[in-house]
């Protein structure tokens, strides 16, 4: 699974402009960048006047809609998902993945903080650092509202390494634990799969999918 970190902040902290000139520092240094934006309102992406709608209301259980340059997926939940959940949507062939938002969920965060805010979030754990516009009593990396090249910088270090190797199991919609799926055991598997195909090149990404109805 590709590095996921939170960009949280109270509204108007400025968490979207910079995570803007985030996602566009970290493209520049030649990262493969998705976004995940966390709503509190329902979302609607499709009207009555729509055919997609008309499958939908016909018991599609999701609706698929494709053009020459992009498409876009309607599916009705029965609960909200956690980010893990979101990310098997989103497919795991990023080097890292941005969300704004999700301050109560247990993914690294990095809190953008403006001194006109009021103080920082109280809910926000496992807080990696602060962006912000005021010195703050915390013993919290802190990175000043501008310094988006030292916060690329210390994504890149942290989460970044060029060597890293992405896998992720799922079993009944339940991700197994990195341990149990240790890379000598993906090695091997591998290693197996490319001998029995025959294959000259090296294998750099391997899909599986089982399902008994």
């Amino acid at each position: 699974m590709p590095a996921i970190v939170s960009i949280v902040g109270k509204s108007s902290s400025g968490k979207t402009t910079f995570l803007e000139k985030l996602i566009r520092e970290l493209t520049a240094r030649g990262y493969t960048v998705a976004t995940i934006k966390h709503s509190h309102h329902s979302i609607s992406f499709d009207n009555p006047k729509k055919d997609s709608y008309r499958h939908a209301q016909a018991g599609a259980a999701v609706t698929m809609v494709s053009s020459t340059t992009s498409f876009q997926i309607i599916k009705s939940l029965p609960r909200e998902l956690s980010i893990n959940e979101l990310v098997r949507y989103l497919g795991e062939d990023y080097d890292l993945i941005l969300t704004e938002g999700f301050s109560r969920r247990d993914a690294p965060k990095i809190e953008v903080h403006r001194k006109e805010a009021g103080p920082v979030l109280e809910a926000a754990s496992n807080l990696l650092a602060i962006v912000t516009d005021e010195p703050m009593d915390t013993e919290t990396r802190q990175f000043d509202l501008e310094d988006v090249k030292g916060v690329a910088g210390f994504i890149q270090e942290r989460f970044l390494n060029p060597d890293r190797r992405q896998y992720s199991l799922y079993v009944n919609g339940e991700k197994i634990p990195a341990e149990l799926l240790s890379q000598p055991i993906v090695n091997d598997f591998l290693s197996m799969v490319r001998s029995h195909l025959k294959l000259s090149k090296e294998i750099t990404t391997f899909e599986f999918h089982y399902r008994k109805p």
